[in-house]
């Protein structure tokens, strides 16, 4: 999979965003795109052929690696990168609906296209909500899928066709923690940073408002 589209969308959202933003930007740039394609695809690149249980039963293994690891860490892991970032799409596709709109009516409509304000700030605003709902839907998902952010060494399996209780043993079982420890840190940055820029706008949005009241009422 190419993830070019996903660095011209982060690109194309870092213009239209406020200082909190382009941070975000660049924390899932660098902190968690470059990290898990130069790292962690590979660390899990052969995660099921490295799970291994003391016992050649047919069909054993494969079962207890489908109990353990639902689905698999890094396909989760795109999944949430994809979706944390998409929402983003809704303040380009409004900026280009703006100069769409300007171009078709031959006339200056805004005083920036990508100035955020109006119907763009409330835009900005549901992007930003969806971020931060969907960082927080995935962390629940990775704590209740995996029974939490620790990689055991040896896990235990009884499920059939096991004849037994089994002992299997992960792989890198150390490795895997610090980088599951590493991105779920770099989503919960993004979460404060989403909150944070969340408050910031509501908060300007505000003061704005009321000097506008303040001024109309002296005046």
């Amino acid at each position: 999979m190419s993830w070019g589209f996903l660095r011209d969308l982060l690109s194309g959202v870092n213009k239209y965003s406020t200082g909190i933003g382009r941070i975000w930007v660049a924390v899932v740039f660098i902190f968690r795109l470059l990290v898990y394609i130069a790292a962690a695809e590979n660390i899990w690149k052969y995660e099921h052929d490295e799970f291994e249980c003391n016992i050649k039963q047919p069909g054993c293994e494969n079962v207890c690696f489908d109990h353990f690891f639902p689905v698999s860490h890094i396909r989760l892991w795109a999944l949430q990168l994809i979706m944390v970032s998409t929402p983003s799409l809704l303040v380009v596709f409004h900026v280009a609906y703006r100069e769409n709109r300007e171009k078709h009516h031959n006339q200056k409509l805004y005083k920036s296209p990508g100035e955020i304000d109006g119907g763009l700030l409330c835009t900005y605003l549901i992007s930003l909500i969806l971020k931060t709902g969907f960082e927080i839907v995935f962390l629940v998902l990775f704590y209740k899928l995996y029974n939490g952010f620790k990689v055991p060494r040896l896990v235990k399996c009884d499920i059939r066709p096991c004849p037994n209780t089994v002992d299997c043993y992960i792989s890198k079982p150390t490795e895997k923690m610090i980088f599951i420890c590493f991105l779920v840190a770099a989503s919960c940055v993004c979460i404060v940073l989403n909150l944070s820029e969340l408050s910031y706008l509501i908060f300007k949005y505000s003061i704005k408002c009321y000097l506008k009241r303040y001024i109309k009422k002296h005046q």
